[in-house]
């Protein structure tokens, strides 16, 4: 005899692509997910500004007023897809403080102010659940969570952001121009009218933040990632990079090292053999290095209505499940244990290590390149290939790729080079990595 058991009451806040599909997938699904919980899932309520015609919203209370929305007793757990850092913040800490259990996908929200979300959760018992907030479907938080709970990480790379994936591949694949692209990229609503946060590294920065603390048990730090865009990046640099065997992705790297860790956004060139380096269009992946399974990949899609909905919605079958295994709700999801965090020092810029693809542009005059050669041997730096290229406006293209080496090393050598007179222009240094152990 099936027991009497009381639904979860959800509240979704925000009636965007996100939350309209996390709508409809709890609604569509909601037979099979009330089988894997035990238990009914109730929408009682929206917060939205405006209505959905195309969602079935019938005995659900829609309401702009998020504060009243989150402080209502028919709320078990409060849904958070509107994005923005503003008044998502306040409003969430108001669900915690009313003993909601929560759900996000803001990677902006988690990255800048997390450290004070998960505080707060810990401290009212309840928790805050963020699988949508970093590489859409792919279920990357789990992995590292649960699925690789037994392993030292040792490192982390991940094609984090779509847009730029989907720009670097066009260039590559059609010899196109960045510019020509992300307009490209925008009329396909890849990429937002204001491409800042994709291009230029913020939002993969946002997810890599995430995504360090959860392999590393670091706090929350995004404004310690060293954070580059791609739209340095020419055709010209991408073309040259495969005839050297290597490919340009921009990569979120953290990486655990002897004297602390690495946290890095960047383009980045990766043998062309190598699985990540054959991530295209708006795909992402993530490479995780751990000491006892060794490398594993995790490939899917990024974004969208659906991937992410998807991810929403496992957040919101674990706490339902944790709800019906407590008789007061607070959760056993693992999530940040504050007394239990390392106080691990993050590298700056000039202290990290990577080889490096350099193209200089020089006169074409006799010693130019003993020059430049003697320059970063002097520095220490080993050269792993050198390449003349052919002359492009009176200039000839010297193509370099170097040996890991610490960057503040990278850094005088470089500003020495700049400073000879047959050089023209500025160097262009794009990080080397190689991702296969």
């Amino acid at each position: 005899m099936e027991c009497d058991v009381k639904p979860v009451r959800l509240a979704i806040l925000g009636l965007g692509t996100v939350g309209g599909g996390a709508l409809k997938l709890l609604q569509e699904n909601a037979a099979e997910i009330k089988r894997r919980t035990g238990r009914e899932i109730q929408i009682t309520h929206v917060g939205t500004r405006r209505s959905r015609p195309d969602l079935e919203l019938e005995g659900i209370q829609q309401s702009d007023d998020l504060m009243h929305i989150v402080r209502q007793p028919d709320v078990d757990v409060v849904v958070e897809v509107m994005g923005g850092i503003h008044p998502a913040y306040e409003v969430i800490m108001e669900a915690i403080k009313h003993g909601k259990q929560v759900v996000t996908a803001n990677k902006a929200l988690l990255a800048e102010h997390g450290n004070e979300l998960f505080k707060a959760a810990e401290d009212n018992a309840v928790q805050v659940a963020y699988e949508a907030a970093v590489a859409g479907g792919i279920p990357i938080i789990k992995v590292i969570r649960e699925g690789l709970a037994a392993n030292r990480i040792e490192w982390l790379a991940g094609i984090i952001n779509g847009t730029g994936n989907f720009i670097l591949t066009e260039m590559r694949d059609k010899g196109r121009a960045f510019t020509d692209v992300l307009k490209e990229a925008q009329e396909l609503g890849y990429a937002e009218a204001d491409p800042t946060f994709d291009v230029e590294g913020i939002d993969a920065a946002h997810k890599l933040t995430i995504l360090a603390s959860c392999a590393f048990g670091i706090p929350l730090q995004f404004d310690k990632v060293y954070t580059e865009g791609i739209s340095k990046i020419t055709a010209q640099d991408v073309k040259y990079a495969e005839e050297l065997g290597f490919r340009i992705k921009h990569l979120g790297i953290a990486r655990r090292v002897e004297n602390g860790i690495e946290l890095r956004v960047h383009p980045t060139l990766i043998p062309e053999e190598e699985l990540i380096a054959n991530v295209n269009g708006v795909k992402n992946a993530v490479l995780v290095q751990a000491h006892a399974v060794g490398p594993t990949l995790y490939y899917g899609a990024g974004a969208g209505a659906g991937p992410t909905a998807s991810a929403v919605v496992a957040d919101i079958v674990d706490i339902v499940r944790d709800i019906s295994y407590t008789e007061d709700g607070a959760g056993t999801i693992p999530q940040l244990a504050f007394e239990a965090l390392t106080d691990v020092p993050i590298l700056k810029r000039e202290e990290m290590t990577t080889g490096y693809y350099l193209r200089v542009d020089a006169e074409d005059q006799t010693g130019v390149l003993a020059d430049i050669t003697t320059i970063l041997s002097r520095a220490g730096i080993s050269i792993d290939a050198i390449m003349q290229q052919s002359r492009l406006k009176d200039l000839i293209p010297i193509v370099i790729l170097t040996d890991p080496v610490v960057e503040s090393k990278m850094d005088e050598a470089l500003a020495k080079i700049q400073a000879l007179p047959a050089i023209h222009g500025e160097i262009v240094r794009i990080r080397l990595e190689s991702l296969d152990s």
